[in-house]
């Protein structure tokens, strides 16, 4: 068997065998990244620890990228470690015992200006108009993943029961809990996008739950009447943007006195009417032209569909462009129950695999590169590609392109089996590889739609290994470029 010649060993993240305990982890992260009295905030994500900073020069980066556990680093509005799941959570804990455990002055004047000045600069240079709208879009949605990533699961669950005709006094039950979310999605859609526009979360939470109301079946305008639900997140997301206006609009100009009155009854009346007597519709017209658009792409050209919707969507992960999917797929789950895109974008994790697996078999000689990947393997598969994007495929160059062309291919066999009529979708928005599975939805019966699932899965790690094994390795570079902001 031919193997490249042999090299020094990559340098690269660490990876999960030889991360240390949480405790050391943020013990580690907290001095490179200015110590206590530069952490002016602390949240996480899926994957990250994102660190609001006083003075974003002070952290040592290429310190902050050697320790162990660290899959990269992402300079945006916060700084952001990427950590991946699950060990994101328990180091953002201990990182914030850390910083009560050590209460810290605030920055001192001078520190707090030039801070100051550095976010506003990132600011600038992040401030494009698309990047503001998905950036924005994803503040809205990804915090109702972990929420859609539970119930599609129960719901899942609900009907392999009914389908087995197994317990049939709890099946009921199960579907009450599994439904109910996805039935008021649109007031936690209200409410985070008030809170992201700089309105009050509970008011656009109201306005958004006329869209789910069951009375606005009594409205009629323009001779047709509402159904409860028409127009669905994108409703709720256009009744609270409007709402936030009013809001704003309203605390400018009403009396201090009457304000705690005026501005909230009037904020849900305007953005009321408005959506009832408009928003609503339009709202509707546009989610409905999403499902046809939907059905039309696979069914009439479903295999280059696929094709190029399983090729492209790891380099828009790379970009932050996927995050502007997240509504289509939340109508898409709302309009028929699942969404048929993220099966084939979940095409593009098991070409990474494939690719990662013919890295680990050519390499032989580059024994922590094989670690890496021998760790973040089991992530891959479980669709969790962070590891491996960082660790292996963007670090090599070539194993992503070829990635994507296993995305490509997993995808346009998705999409043939989609132009026979056997539609493959998921009922909530998150997992994919096998996790994806419990959540699998379609028209022809589980089994053939888990049947043609797996064989997409089985089709993209073919064609990343062979064209990795075969194409990926020649005079690839072995030094890791910056780690992009993925917005995960």
């Amino acid at each position: 068997m031919r193997t490249e010649p042999s090299s020094p060993e990559p340098p690269g993240p660490t990876t999960p065998t030889d991360t240390p305990a949480p405790t050391t982890i943020a013990a580690a992260l907290l001095p490179l990244v200015g110590g206590p009295a530069n952490v002016t905030s602390v949240a996480h994500c899926m994957t990250r620890l994102r660190l609001g900073l006083a003075d974003p020069g002070l952290v040592d980066e290429a310190a902050l990228r050697a320790v162990p556990g660290v899959l990269g680093t992402v300079a945006d509005d916060t700084y952001q470690i990427v950590l991946g799941p699950g060990t994101v959570a328990r180091v953002t804990r201990e990182f914030e015992e850390l910083l009560n455990a050590e209460p810290s002055a605030p920055p001192a004047g001078e520190l707090a200006a030039k801070g100051e000045e550095l976010r506003a600069e990132q600011r600038r240079r992040n401030a494009t108009p698309a990047k503001t709208v998905l950036r924005r879009v994803a503040n809205i949605f990804v915090p109702l993943i972990p929420a859609l990533i539970g119930c599609g699961i129960l719901a899942g669950v609900n009907g392999l029961l009914l389908n087995a005709g197994w317990l049939p006094g709890v099946t009921p039950a199960l579907a009450a809990i599994a439904a109910a979310f996805m039935a008021l999605i649109a007031v936690f859609v209200g409410y985070n996008t008030a809170k992201e526009f700089g309105g009050t979360p509970i008011l656009g939470g109201a306005v958004a739950a006329v869209v789910v109301y069951p009375g606005v079946a009594q409205v009629t305008a323009f001779g047709v009447a509402l159904s409860p639900g028409q127009g669905g997140v994108l409703g709720a997301l256009a009744a609270a943007l409007l709402g936030t206006y009013v809001e704003k609009w309203c605390r400018g100009r009403v009396p201090a006195a009457l304000d705690v009155l005026v501005t909230p009854t009037l904020t849900v009346l305007v953005a009321g009417l408005a959506t009832l007597y408009g928003l609503m519709y339009a709202a509707g017209a546009v989610s409905a032209a999403i499902g046809t658009a939907a059905d039309w792409l696979l069914t009439t050209t479903g295999a280059l569909a696929g094709l190029v919707l399983g090729g492209l969507f790891l380099p828009l992960v790379m970009l932050g462009l996927h995050q502007a999917l997240i509504p289509i797929h939340a109508t898409l789950i709302e309009q028929q129950g699942y969404t048929v895109l993220l099966p084939i974008l979940a095409m593009a994790g098991a070409g990474q695999v494939g690719a990662a697996a013919a890295v680990y078999v050519r390499l032989r000689q580059h024994t922590a590169l094989r670690t890496t990947i021998r760790s973040a393997l089991p992530a891959g598969l479980l669709g969790v590609g962070e590891p491996l994007i960082y660790g292996v495929s963007l670090p090599l160059g070539r194993p992503f392109l070829t990635a994507c062309v296993g995305g490509a291919a997993g995808g346009a066999f998705i999409g043939v089996f989609a132009m026979l009529g056997v539609r493959v979708g998921a009922t909530a928005i998150g997992p994919s590889g096998w996790a994806l599975f419990p959540l699998l939805a379609g028209n022809r019966g589980l089994g053939l739609t888990a049947a043609v699932y797996a064989g997409g899965l089985l089709t993209g790690y073919a064609a990343g290994f062979l064209t990795t094994y075969t194409f990926g390795l020649r005079h690839t570079p072995l030094s890791p470029p910056p780690s992009p902001d993925t917005g995960i």
